[in-house]
């Protein structure tokens, strides 16, 4: 819970763009920052799953979850990778940096997934409530944003901030 109060502190960053190869402060909007990281968070979990549902044949950890394989994870990273690129324009990155940034989210979230999954397993849950119909628990749908949150608020801090 506590990484997930990471989310709130991206709209508070003070961070810097290049222009025309100069570092000036990026006057974007904060708050279509933070859309950007819990739109790519989420996207990235239902891109992960869709290229398991396609051609998922290795799963990770079965005793874990079942729902996650390599080409699930791999197919899922390198999309969510091409949609932060389309969506750099909200942010302070290139489109290179913003895929990148795609690809760390989407490593991370899954991570994220995997470690809830093991605790829920371990403690004999199947979800976290059915708050959200049709979509397992609230703590289901945020467990990716709990690891990718503090990354994605370091690693623009430390490369981007003023």
């Amino acid at each position: 819970v506590y990484a997930l109060s990471y989310t709130p502190a991206i709209h508070w960053l003070n961070l810097q763009t290049r222009v025309d190869g100069e570092w000036v402060d990026w006057q974007g909007g904060r708050s279509w920052l933070l859309v950007f990281f819990v739109l790519i968070t989420q996207v990235g979990d239902v891109l992960q799953y869709g290229w398991w549902q396609l051609v998922g044949r290795r799963i990770i950890a079965p005793q874990i979850n079942a729902n996650r394989s390599w080409e699930g994870l791999i197919g899922g990273v390198c999309s969510t990778a091409l949609l932060g690129a389309s969506l750099s324009f909200v942010t302070p990155f290139q489109y290179w940096e913003a895929a990148l940034m795609g690809m760390v989210i989407a490593i991370m979230g899954f991570a994220g997934r995997m470690t809830m999954s093991a605790i829920k397993r371990d403690r004999g849950v199947r979800d976290y409530g059915p708050l959200v119909q049709g979509h397992l628990g609230v703590l289901d749908r945020i467990d990716s944003l709990c690891f990718a949150a503090p990354v994605f608020y370091h690693v623009p801090r430390f490369f981007f901030a003023a």
